[in-house]
């Protein structure tokens, strides 16, 4: 046993040695980073965070997801931003779970881009934040800029966040205006009703509306924002506790859809797109990146009919890419430092049969 003991008190020793070695190196990157940073491009980026690192991560471990700071709602009311076509662009990128959501609305709802403009920026987040590299020129052809940020600290030098996706940009004043992606498919659901298409869905029931905001809620705190908080956690305990309410969380929505065909009943709401679009990268990205590997989404019986009946609505499909996903959340991941990207899993599944019909009828999601 005393040699037992002995070695366990070496390896410990040579974990925490190690452990601080990685950390010391993970300091040295980002100052490293940041002072290579041509002057030029530190200027343009302000004070603007290009990562989780910088002030979302607790003592305890915690990952803290940054408050959104440009939040004025739409509509006709003084102060809020006026629901104007051709005013405003959408930044998104089909790896961001957030942005893909904005994607998803807008095509049920049928508002086109010439009513919202979109620009898209790549899946793997660089040093500098996200980047327009997929445009011609490496540059935004309405915005002008290369990389996010840029556009954050122009609209307020003194914004030390990240600058996230989905992002609203005014294109008259050139300034974010939105970056609430908790409210904003809400807006599209709602005051944006004059540019929908005609047979468009509602979405936001007015008498479903305290259902569905306390659902998202829910839903927020411990699927989309849960996977979160287990994977970004750097401490055992954040971990295990956010681990066990993500999957909780998920055996109480399986047990939900075996009645049901939606998560309000027969009828396709918000809540539908934003548990859904953390489905759609959960065996991808979150079962191998995030360490949530008690179960993967096509384990579960009504999850994985429920998601595939969604995939197979030309909104959801369109605004879902796998191989973004993918490169998005493991290239450039810290875990993966050679950049490895894994040749699985199969997502051809997702265009397999689904149960749905057979329990609950022909799929319809109009009004």
């Amino acid at each position: 046993m005393l040699g037992r003991e002995a070695n366990m008190a070496e390896w410990e020793a040579a974990a925490c040695s190690l452990a601080a070695h990685r950390e010391k190196l993970k300091r040295e990157q980002s100052e490293s980073a940041q002072q290579g940073k041509p002057r030029e491009l530190l200027q343009r980026f302000g004070k603007v965070a290009t990562s989780e690192h910088k002030g979302e991560i607790a003592e305890s471990g915690a990952f803290v997801r940054q408050k959104n700071r440009f939040t004025t709602p739409f509509g006709d009311k003084e102060g809020q931003l006026p629901v104007e076509a051709g005013r405003y662009r959408l930044i998104w990128t089909p790896l961001c779970p957030w942005a893909t959501r904005q994607m998803i609305a807008l095509r049920l709802l049928g508002i086109g881009e010439d009513v919202i403009s979109v620009g898209k920026v790549a899946p793997v987040r660089t040093e500098n934040g996200w980047e327009f590299s997929l445009d011609e020129g490496g540059v935004d052809p309405v915005l002008g800029i290369r990389y996010l940020p840029e556009i954050y600290a122009d609209t307020d030098p003194e914004y030390q966040g990240r600058a996230t996706v989905p992002t609203i940009v005014d294109v008259k004043t050139h300034k974010v205006v939105n970056n609430d992606y908790h409210r904003l498919t809400n807006y599209w659901e709602t005051v944006w009703q004059p540019f929908w298409k005609e047979g468009a869905p509602d979405l936001y029931p007015l008498e479903l509306r305290t259902g569905i905001d306390a659902l998202n809620e829910i839903l927020f705190h411990e699927i989309n924002n849960g996977v979160y908080k287990a994977g970004f956690a750097q401490s055992q305990e954040e971990y295990e506790k956010n681990y066990r309410l993500v999957f909780d969380r998920l055996d109480w929505l399986e047990e939900h859809l075996e009645e049901n065909r939606f998560l309000f009943g027969d009828r396709l709401t918000d809540s539908d797109i934003r548990l859904y679009v953390t489905l759609a990268r959960f065996d991808t990205a979150y079962y191998f990146g995030f360490r949530l590997n008690r179960k993967r989404i096509r384990d579960y019986k009504n999850l994985w009919n429920y998601a595939k009946e969604l995939y197979s609505i030309p909104a959801f499909r369109e605004a879902t890419d796998f191989d973004a996903i993918k490169r998005g959340y493991l290239l450039g991941a810290e875990e993966n430092p050679d950049n490895i990207l894994p040749d699985g899993p199969d997502n051809s599944v997702w265009t397999e049969p689904n149960d749905r019909a057979e329990k609950f009828g022909k799929l319809q999601y109009g009004p």
